[in-house]
């Protein structure tokens, strides 16, 4: 890598650790109205309790009504991974792409975190897939990043862009090798974009290709499946 393409990398990454920090300051700077915003279906999510969500649904309550950090029910149940709850919502007609203030949404937090369960009812009710998070990147990217091998294919055969470059100057593909840990996972996640088409040698925002970023860290096997359709 040579010291301009360094130096750029190391800017990207200042300005995704300052957005995040920007996103925990402004968690804990919400007034005592925002956090008191939160509805009874919000605490049935949080608790996994689809029975509860069915009774309030059906009494009327709003489905997607937002607590104080622009959440909806469904994206609460989204973190913290209760299937039964997210499936009661989502079936119930919730909105699957509403995001928070972080820009955060059911199906975009399924994807990133590899909630599988969750990511395929997203999908089967109206996921927009071109849709994008606080860095401008699809669920696939992230995805990605943290080696979730079957969420990436699962996003792979929905039909997620393979090569969209977020506001980093980052696709799936050079994510998934700059800030991977060129593991088991990540290589597998590196084989099956290939697989499916991912453009091997489209750079970063510095010229850098995917193959020079694995080089750069030592990641041999992913170099090698990099190497072996051309990349350069």
């Amino acid at each position: 890598m040579t010291r301009g393409a360094g130096i750029g990398h190391v800017r990207r990454m200042i300005v995704r650790t300052a957005a995040m920090g920007l996103v925990i300051a402004a968690a804990f700077a919400k007034p005592l109205w925002a956090q008191n915003m939160e509805t009874d279906l919000h605490r049935a999510a949080a608790a996994n309790d689809a029975a509860a969500i069915e009774r309030l649904i059906a009494a009327g309550a709003d489905i997607d009504a937002r607590d104080g950090s622009g959440a909806t029910a469904l994206l609460r149940a989204t973190h913290h991974n209760h299937l039964e709850a997210a499936r009661a919502l989502i079936l119930a007609g919730a909105d699957v792409n509403a995001q928070d203030k972080t820009l955060d949404s059911p199906y975009l937090y399924a994807g990133a975190r590899g909630h599988l369960g969750i990511l395929k009812l997203t999908l089967s009710h109206g996921a927009d897939l071109k849709s994008t998070n606080r860095y401008g990147g699809t669920a696939l990217i992230p995805a990605a990043e943290r080696g979730h091998v079957e969420t990436v294919q699962m996003l792979i055969d929905a039909g997620v862009a393979l090569d969209h470059v977020n506001n980093l100057g980052w696709t799936a593909l050079l994510e998934a090798v700059i800030l991977g840990d060129g593991g088991p996972r990540h290589v597998e996640v590196v084989r099956r974009l290939i697989a499916a088409g991912a453009d091997v040698n489209l750079p970063d925002g510095d010229g850098v290709s995917a193959l020079h970023h694995a080089k750069a860290r030592g990641y041999a096997a992913i170099a090698a499946e990099l190497t072996a359709v051309g990349a350069r």
